[in-house]
């Protein structure tokens, strides 16, 4: 699998469960736990799909191994992130820690798609397809 289609359907499945909470917390009349929905929302389905594009239009990540662990590790810091946010939302104070250490993660890598977006473009694609070049004016 490479690392747009990877980061696409992680989103939709964030998609579908920021949806779904949304709707949940509408039914209960209790919105306790509307930062964890913002951040499930913004973290798993927006920032997957943004991810996603950029593989995409970027063949030379396409098919790299960091892309995909940066695509794993976000999608694992989000849903930890996520579980935290909601449990320190409803009273749960010893989730304060896990808290904090996913963010750091989702800034770790963060920086490491930095570092793919900044890296020099060899120019090649990885895939073994039709190499990166563009035509002389």
């Amino acid at each position: 699998m490479n690392a747009s289609t990877l980061s696409f359907r992680a989103a939709t499945i964030f998609a579908v469960a920021g949806i779904s909470m949304g709707i949940a917390m509408a039914m209960m009349r209790d919105h306790a736990i509307m930062p964890a929905h913002a951040h499930l929302n913004l973290l798993g389905w927006v920032s997957l799909f943004l991810f996603g594009i950029y593989y995409r239009l970027n063949p030379s990540l396409e098919f790299s191994r960091l892309a995909l662990v940066q695509v794993a590790v976000w999608s694992l810091g989000t849903i930890v992130l996520t579980v935290a946010v909601a449990a320190l939302h409803l009273g749960q104070t010893q989730f304060d820690s896990v808290a904090a250490i996913s963010s750091m993660v989702l800034l770790a890598d963060m920086l490491l798609f930095a570092a793919l977006v900044f890296r020099p473009n060899l120019g090649v694609n990885r895939s073994g397809a039709v190499p990166l070049l563009t035509p002389a004016e």
